[in-house]
């Protein structure tokens, strides 16, 4: 049996006296809405807000029986589960001599986080772990944050800077790639932080079983043989060589012909290093971004009952694609039902296509605390 679509709205209030932490506002009035005939809701390891589409076709005159505006607080449960929590952006109703038709778009709670700018006084935060850092700057919106189970945010960040009039999306994201983590958004509204393939399907997409459609990238066109990493030295004539400017070097074996790429090293603390790492993951990452599937599925559920989810490994056997069986990871799944029946679109990668660039966080070394 299909799971039944839910929206549960509730009517939004500012709050002025809001803790930090706390939701910025109250809520009164909710109520259940069903009945809705069709439904897109995609979530993504890089879609930060996740989004959703409902609508709902009734006779004119039956209008009243739906309640929902804009800036209400939603939940849309596929089933008995929840998949977001946020608030509905735009209420679109129209109506022609034989129907009234109503479309609702919203986001999750982390639209917030995207649309609105950092507010910390001061802009800077000094000797922070990455999480806390998270928890300061989104607790301002009431949108909680955790780290996913086995991630490692790694050493407190010295020094923060924020510009003024930037999201706090913009700020995580930047520290997250220094720290090799993905950020994203939850069911319930909240920001994770996390590794790479954090858990595992009950079961994959297999030819013949589970598997509507498929479509598959193989690409060459972003891929390089040779890479270096190189800073530009005082040598510029190389009167002694490319040892004065050469720091690392890799080679893709997979790439058939010479196709060669330069890294340049920041001229600045720490530069030559993230070089040397950022040569190793162009490889990684462009190898991973060479290949990807799109699998449309019967069912928005594994084996298990479980929801497709991003940031799930899965093993893919799909003979007719001319691929090996092998285990991906899901990059983004849109939960679909019209016409078509319900079905779910997900889009899954070799794990690699995900490493974080490796980054300078800050172009000098921190300020020294000369506190004694």
């Amino acid at each position: 049996m299909d799971d039944e679509i839910t929206l549960r709205v509730s009517t939004c209030t500012r709050n002025l006296n809001a803790a930090l932490g706390q939701p910025t506002y109250t809520t009164s009035n909710t109520r259940n809405i069903t009945g809705w005939l069709g439904v897109r809701l995609s979530r993504g390891i890089e879609r930060c807000p996740s989004d959703f589409e409902v609508s709902f076709t009734e006779p004119y005159e039956n209008v009243s029986d739906v309640d929902v505006q804009e800036g209400d607080q939603v939940e849309v449960l596929l089933g008995a589960d929840k998949v977001l929590s946020g608030f509905v952006d735009r209420y679109l109703p129209s109506y022609n001599a034989r129907e009234h038709t109503i479309r609702i778009t919203g986001r999750s709670k982390c639209q917030d986080l995207v649309d609105c700018s950092a507010k910390w006084t001061g802009g800077q935060l000094l000797n922070m772990p990455l999480l806390q850092i998270a928890q300061t700057l989104c607790g301002v919106y009431g949108v909680p944050v955790a780290l996913a189970d086995g991630a490692n945010q790694g050493d407190p960040i010295p020094q923060l800077n924020i510009m003024v009039g930037e999201p706090i999306y913009d700020v995580l994201e930047r520290l997250c790639r220094f720290r090799a983590l993905l950020l994203y958004d939850q069911p319930d509204g909240s920001l994770l932080l996390s590794g790479i393939g954090t858990q595992q399907a009950a079961c994959g997409f297999k030819e013949g079983v589970n598997v509507l459609s498929a479509s598959a990238l193989n690409s060459m066109d972003g891929r390089f043989s040779d890479y270096d990493a190189v800073r530009q030295s005082l040598d510029t004539c190389e009167d002694i060589g490319d040892g004065g400017n050469l720091i690392a070097s890799v080679r893709d074996a997979t790439v058939q012909r010479l196709r060669y790429r330069a890294i340049v090293a920041e001229s600045v603390f720490g530069g030559q290093d993230v070089a040397a790492q950022r040569a190793q993951w162009e490889m990684a990452r462009r190898y991973g971004r060479s290949y990807a599937v799109q699998v449309a599925t019967d069912s928005w559920r594994d084996s298990a009952g479980v929801l497709w989810t991003p940031n799930t490994l899965v093993p893919i056997d799909l003979p007719k694609l001319k691929l090996k069986q092998q285990r991906w990871l899901i990059s983004d799944v849109t939960y679909k039902r019209g016409a078509d029946g319900t079905t779910a679109d997900v889009v899954v990668m070799p794990p690699a296509a995900f490493y974080q660039q490796p980054i300078i966080l800050n172009p000098l070394a921190p300020d020294v605390n000369m506190v004694n």
